[in-house]
């Protein structure tokens, strides 16, 4: 070990970012099981470093003793006292033992255990400098492509964008730079592994609050989002300020904004829809551009689904190209959505039902006063007829 082990921990720190405690603890690690297992010793050894030399020895440490047992682990008082007198029992000494010989077969021995250990250090820094990009978007460098995966330079490190994760509009050529969405930092057998996406939902979000001031401070909120990545998306916002329109936030003049977030997605078609607390209108902004008559909803509030009326020339654009537009809706309001055109559905027109009962009401009252005037009226043809017979009957009598 020399001054040029010291500029290759240098060198490390500054290309792998691994400080040099951590190496010259991985060499020392290394090294004591080089000793024991070369030179089958297995006393208590430690490995000392010079740090302005760069030189390594192997030192025996022994325990002062009345009466040795073991002297590979033990040392004598008396021994220990002609060392140094201030010596008691139990106190510990250090011995330097390192082989003339050591070099070659200890570094070889060695050489495993020291890069396993720098690979554990390289993934704990990568992974501690990366998470703090999970669920963030990034601008990183197309490497190369297989069948499984697109590798993606991101800083020093290479990430992987698996076949899921990849825009089936687009092709990845070697030097493309693109944005990618963090989803993964962790580890697996062969080190630090960085997952990256282009398909995730948050891509479009991620875009829309760099792009859109409001949605970054908050302003405008982002509800949820429903997307089939390259084709089209469905996003739900809403207004934390009463004088602020979300859609047209986002949309930004002659569409500015959005066509920006378009463009960058490879031409992937977005409507921005406005949420509403009340599940119907949700619905029906949901299945934006079709037009709605009505949403009924079923029982079962845990099932949660909803009966979608629409004009009958407006069921296939409801329903979407392979009924993506309804399936968009249905993920994007959490609602299993069935369409219907208003031909099948008969409608109960509650105010022309109370109307028709008010009428039949009014007509019965009608007519029980008709009886009730009939009645009267024979009654006083009844009490005519009495007086004329009364009167007939004292003419005769006089």
């Amino acid at each position: 070990m020399s001054k040029e082990m010291l500029e290759a921990f240098a060198t490390l720190e500054k290309t792998k970012g691994i400080k040099q405690d951590v190496i010259v603890d991985a060499i020392k690690a290394a090294l004591v099981a080089a000793y024991k297992k070369n030179y089958n010793q297995a006393q208590n050894v430690e490995v000392d470093f010079d740090e302005r030399r760069g030189n390594f020895k192997v030192m025996a440490v022994k325990t002062v003793v009345d009466e040795v047992q073991d002297d590979r682990l033990e040392v004598s008082l008396k021994d220990a006292l002609a060392i140094n007198r201030a010596y008691e029992v139990g106190d510990e000494i250090r011995f330097e033992v390192t082989p003339k010989n050591f070099g070659r077969i200890a570094a070889q021995t060695a050489k495993q255990v020291i890069m396993q250990r720098l690979r554990e250090a390289e993934r704990s820094h990568i992974i501690d400098e990366y998470s703090q990009y999970e669920d963030e978007l990034v601008t990183g460098t197309v490497e190369r492509r297989d069948d499984r995966f697109v590798y993606v330079k991101i800083g020093n490190v290479e990430a992987i964008m698996p076949q899921r994760d990849q825009m089936p509009n687009e092709v990845y050529n070697p030097q493309d730079q693109i944005r990618v969405l963090v989803t993964h930092v962790g580890s697996d057998s062969k080190g630090a592994q960085i997952v990256v996406s282009r398909t995730a939902p948050d891509v479009v979000k991620r875009l829309f609050e760099q792009e859109v001031p409001e949605i970054y401070d908050g302003t405008v909120e982002i509800v949820s989002i429903a997307r089939e990545a390259g084709d089209r998306t469905k996003m739900a916002v809403k207004s934390n300020d009463p004088n602020i329109d979300p859609v047209g936030t986002c949309v930004g003049q002659k569409g500015a904004r959005v066509q920006n977030i378009v463009n960058e997605l490879g031409g992937e078609n977005i409507d921005v829809v406005k949420y509403e607390e009340d599940p119907s209108d949700f619905i029906a902004n949901a299945l934006n551009p079709a037009e709605v008559i009505a949403v009924q909803f079923g029982d079962d509030e845990e099932e949660k689904s909803a009966l979608v009326i629409v004009p009958d020339y407006q069921l296939s654009l409801a329903i979407g190209k392979k009924g993506q537009n309804v399936r968009l809706a249905a993920r994007l309001t959490g609602y299993k959505i069935d369409i219907r055109p208003e031909s099948e559905v008969e409608f109960v027109d509650e105010k022309s039902d109370d109307s028709a009962k008010s009428t039949e009401t009014t007509a019965e009252e009608d007519s029980s006063a008709d009886t009730d005037t009939a009645d009267t009226d024979t009654a006083d043809e009844d009490t005519t007829v009495q007086a004329e017979e009364k009167s007939s009957e004292d003419n005769t009598e006089g």
